[in-house]
């Protein structure tokens, strides 16, 4: 053992030598990722760290506290009702809209209670890529086809991939469900219903906080014009809409011109424009809830099962975004790899196109609705149907430190084979779409 701890020393040591000594840091171009990397993290702290994976972490705490390991394995376990286990978990994302981190420690609070690998897949898919908004959006901006085929894809991957993790590692479920099976009865303890309203508002807390941006705007422009459109990206220059009505493309509207934007009126925006309220009264209603139904031993328990999940997931998830950053950069700032060769290498409906447009996907860090803009420009620059559909399957589902974070939760074997079977399905399904629809 103690060998072993030598060894990753040493092994630490050495890579930060052979860094410090082979990386060019007086290139202009390693300087730039550099600061990417760091602007990233920077980004990826203030936008989603507190308000996306602190509430996440809190959940996967009581999860894993406060649910017993026999109601997990009833609900989602090897023996559990398979249409109701993975219809569920297939349909998650519509509620939650949330990105490939924040889902990580929400799947490993349900996985290591004793949730059947298989359901736990299809939760850990569906949570970021079946967004209702982002499909919404992917359609008004980039085409009705794509809008739909990314919505069907989505709620089939996430069964098909979950059922064919079961499948690989069956022997492994088998041994999980023949310990379960021998685990003693629980006390009764607190009702169901406690538990489950508990968890609810800290749900609620996690959606209203994180409420996306209303899909509609409207644009009054200098010379009085009135614009219905959902935004597409921008320039240094000008914003790109796309209209929602009386128009198609992309338009390109100067900032100079733009005199106000404001949301269309809708539910979903007033919704929007109260988010913080609706998710401060529902942190109210959950201390409250904590006063009055939980002693506070189990409130110290709660806090210390959150804190192994946060040891257990942040290190690996900010060194990942860091990773992230170097290589790819934020949308709109090219890093070490140029976004030129990206946008060549997804051009066209072939299938190296599309496993390109997999990988790249597979390994960029997209914040839940930034893919859609970068899809615009990556496909006004050449890129296929088919790809687009590929990177929109594979992208908000896994990111470079989503990957390295799941090596951790359930060991490099069914990461590799989670990773591989998203990378694989999404080059079919874009291939097949590029074909029905052409390039």
């Amino acid at each position: 053992m103690k060998l072993s701890k030598d060894v990753k020393v040493f092994a630490m040591l050495a890579g930060v030598f052979l860094l410090a000594y082979f990386v060019p840091f007086a290139s202009l171009l390693v300087r730039r990722s550099g600061m990417e990397a760091l602007l990233m993290v920077q980004e990826y702290a203030r936008q989603h760290v507190l308000l996306c994976l602190v509430p996440a972490l809190f959940i996967a705490g009581a999860i894993s506290v406060f649910i017993s390991q026999q109601s997990v394995i009833k609900y989602l376990g090897a023996r559990a009702n398979k249409v109701l286990a993975y219809g569920v978990a297939s349909v998650s994302g519509a509620i939650l809209a949330v990105c490939s981190c924040t889902v990580i420690p929400l799947f490993a609070g349900i996985y290591k209670r004793g949730a059947g690998l298989g359901p736990a897949i299809a939760f850990l898919y569906s949570g970021p890529a079946i967004n209702v908004l982002a499909i919404v959006l992917t359609a008004r901006v980039l085409g009705i086809e794509l809008g739909l085929a990314r919505a069907i894809g989505a709620v089939l991957f996430s069964i098909v991939i979950g059922l064919a993790m079961h499948f690989l590692f069956r022997k492994e479920e088998k041994e999980k469900l023949e310990a379960s099976l021998a685990l003693p009865e629980e006390k009764a303890g607190r009702p169901l219903w406690k538990t489950a309203t508990y968890i609810a508002v800290m749900v609620g807390i996690l959606i209203f906080a994180n409420w996306g941006k209303p899909g509609t705007i409207e644009i009054r422009t200098t010379d009085g014009r009135t614009i219905a459109a959902a935004r597409a990206g921008e320039t240094d220059e000008a914003i790109l809409y796309k209209p929602i009505a009386g128009g198609e493309g992309v338009l390109s509207i100067s900032r100079s011109q733009v005199e106000k934007v404001t949301y269309a009126r809708s539910i979903y925006a007033s919704i929007y424009a109260a988010r913080f309220v609706v998710a401060g009264v529902l942190l109210l209603v959950l201390v409250g809830l904590l006063f009055l139904w939980f002693a506070r031993p189990e409130v110290a328990e709660w806090g210390g099962s959150t804190w192994s999940f946060t040891k257990l997931i942040l290190p690996y998830l900010l060194g990942g975004v860091l990773v992230a950053g170097f290589l790819l950069g934020r949308p709109g700032h090219p890093a070490l790899i140029p976004p030129e060769w990206i946008s060549h290498a997804v051009g066209g409906n072939s299938w190296a196109a599309n496993a390109a447009a997999s990988v790249a996907g597979a390994l960029m860090y997209f914040a839940t609705l930034t893919e859609i803009p970068i899809l615009q420009g990556l496909m006004g620059a050449g890129m296929g149907n088919g790809p687009a559909l590929a990177l929109l399957l594979a992208g908000p589902a896994l990111s470079l430190p989503s990957i390295l974070v799941l090596g951790r939760v359930m060991g490099a074997k069914k990461t590799a084979a989670y990773v591989s079977l998203v990378v694989v399905a999404a080059t079919l399904t874009g291939k097949v779409f590029g074909v029905i629809v052409g390039p």
